[in-house]
């Protein structure tokens, strides 16, 4: 049944209060009734036992036993004289002596005098002291019996004292104004922190119904796990408090990663790195490029009111073969706007010779035209057998040679045609060669070498250029995302390539350094176990 439906204030903060008011009334009005029960057992207890110790005080008088021996029953008696005189010092109801018959001889009412007693006397008079709540002909009172003894110890009677009950009802109806205004000076306080707290609840709840935090809970799992970016909050402490599907996929975590890591730290989550520190807020920026395994990831971060952070991840991996895939276009397009004006040259030149009957010399300066890329092609071919491989070196021969930077292979390159992952190796091999190129062209002697080999099951690769090298102190730098000394293009990030590189790398169990080759330019080197089957 709903709060509106049962009149109830729709308002979580509402609720809360009324909540809290509720359970404050109910508590106190508990603890009042736990504390006036003891009270009246406590007040009884005492009345009596206070009405036992005049019983006792008044039969330990040796004279009372001896009067009621002497005396026979009567108002003027010296018993009824020392039992009045006893009740009126003492403040009781009744001081009733009777002997071993139950005959009173002593009572408040003289007219009662000489008649049996209303209640049972037997314990008192078989020498046991009694305390109890009775009724009797003078009302309900706290009583004391006490037996009577002679000088020689023997019992003659019982003495019987009573303490009203109207008495002790009124202490207790008296103490109970005070414990109110105990109660209630509690209730209010209880009321203020109450509607204090309910404050603090209504501004952290901005004022919404149950109702609606339950479904706003409900969307969020919903938008949170089925949006194709990834999301990662964060608590102030670092601690991961929710991790999507999609942030699970992208980062390479285990399936059942939402529920497996909240609560953990970032870093044992993902391991240092820079992935790690833009997530953290150790690295700032917006629009964050950062490699996590084998995918390009772009990063933002937003603070949150609490102290902790929202980060959200986009894969452009794609979007980065993309790029590449551009860059590589751009290139050959260059190339063959170039290798056309070259052409149009040489069929210029071979249409003046044809023209001037120098047949022989025609077919002399074809035969070289043509021989040239054979050449390429078959060098290529005979030391990369695997296709892939073959196909990117002799298309990057073409482009260097367009770029006036000659790319040769070392004599000791022979790859066989059992590569593993020969993918991986080509976006290694295209991703060096083409920094190799953009280091060495327009120096004075540009050169671009490449060594590819194999050793067992291990694939060896390395890259020399001609280039101005790479300074000893960030030769670790070079593979780290986002740094390049190039400036950004429109379509993509700088400093990703080499980042991939070693990631791969890495990926199959190998490494990627950078060193310095012997003509002082940059050397890559990429060593990559288990390669080949």
């Amino acid at each position: 049944m709903s709060a509106r439906r049962l009149g109830l204030p729709r308002r979580a903060v509402s609720q809360i209060l009324l909540t809290q008011l509720a359970l404050a009334a109910g508590v106190l009005l508990l603890a009042t009734g736990l504390f006036l029960a003891p009270l009246g057992a406590q007040l009884d207890d005492q009345a009596m036992r206070r009405a036992l110790a005049i019983a006792q005080s008044a039969a330990a008088d040796p004279a009372l036993a001896a009067d009621l021996i002497a005396t026979g029953p009567s108002p003027d008696s010296p018993v009824q004289a020392s039992a009045e005189r006893i009740r009126r010092a003492t403040g009781a109801e009744y001081v009733v002596v009777m002997d071993l018959d139950g005959i009173r001889r002593a009572h408040p009412s003289p007219d009662r005098i000489g008649l049996p007693v209303s209640t049972d006397p037997a314990d008192a008079l078989a020498g046991r002291e009694v305390m109890e709540i009775d009724d009797g002909t003078l009302g309900r009172s706290a009583r004391g019996k006490v037996p009577l003894l002679a000088a020689d110890g023997e019992i003659v009677g019982a003495v019987s004292v009573g303490i009203a009950y109207d008495g002790v009802r009124d202490r207790l109806l008296g103490a109970i104004p005070g414990l109110l205004a105990y109660a209630g000076g509690a209730l209010a306080v209880g009321a203020l922190a109450a509607y204090l707290l309910s404050r603090r609840i209504q501004r952290q709840t901005r004022d919404l119904a149950f109702s609606d935090i339950a479904g706003l809970l409900a969307e969020r799992e919903a938008m949170l796990h089925s949006i194709r970016e990834g999301v990662i909050a964060l608590a102030p402490d670092g601690r991961v408090r929710l991790v999507n599907d999609e942030a699970a996929r992208l980062l390479g975590l285990a399936p059942e990663a939402p529920a497996t890591f909240t609560g953990r730290p970032l870093d044992a989550v993902l391991g240092t790195g820079r992935t790690a520190d833009v997530l953290s807020g150790r690295v700032t920026g917006r629009d964050l490029v950062t490699v996590q395994g084998s995918r390009v990831l772009v990063a933002n971060r937003m603070p949150t009111e609490d102290g902790g952070a929202v980060a959200t991840l986009r894969d452009r991996t794609e979007l980065e073969h993309l790029g590449r895939e551009l860059d590589s276009t751009r290139g050959l397009i260059d190339a063959l706007r170039a290798q056309d004006h070259e052409h149009a040259n040489r069929l210029h030149t071979l249409l003046g010779l044809l023209e001037l009957g120098l047949h022989e010399e025609a077919v002399d300066f074809v035969t070289e035209v043509v021989g040239v890329h054979r050449t390429t092609a078959e060098q290529v071919t005979e030391k990369v057998h695997d296709p892939l491989l073959a196909a990117l070196l002799v298309g990057k021969a073409t482009v260097a040679a367009e770029r006036g930077v000659p790319l040769r292979l070392t004599e000791t390159t022979l790859v066989p045609d059992r590569l593993v992952d020969p993918g991986g190796l080509v976006t290694i091999l295209g991703n060096l060669v083409d920094n190799a190129l953009d280091a060495a062209a327009g120096g004075a002697a540009p050169l671009v070498e490449v060594e590819l080999r194999a050793e067992g099951r291990t694939a060896v690769l390395r890259v020399r250029d001609s280039g101005p090298g790479i300074p000893a102190g960030s030769r670790e730098d070079v593979f780290t995302e986002g740094w390049s000394t190039k400036q950004p293009r429109a379509h993509r990030e700088r400093g990703l390539g080499l980042a991939l590189v070693r990631r791969l790398a890495e990926r199959q169990g190998g490494s990627a350094r950078a060193g310095e080759a012997e003509d002082g330019g940059a050397e890559f080197s990429v060593v990559l176990p288990e390669a080949l089957r």
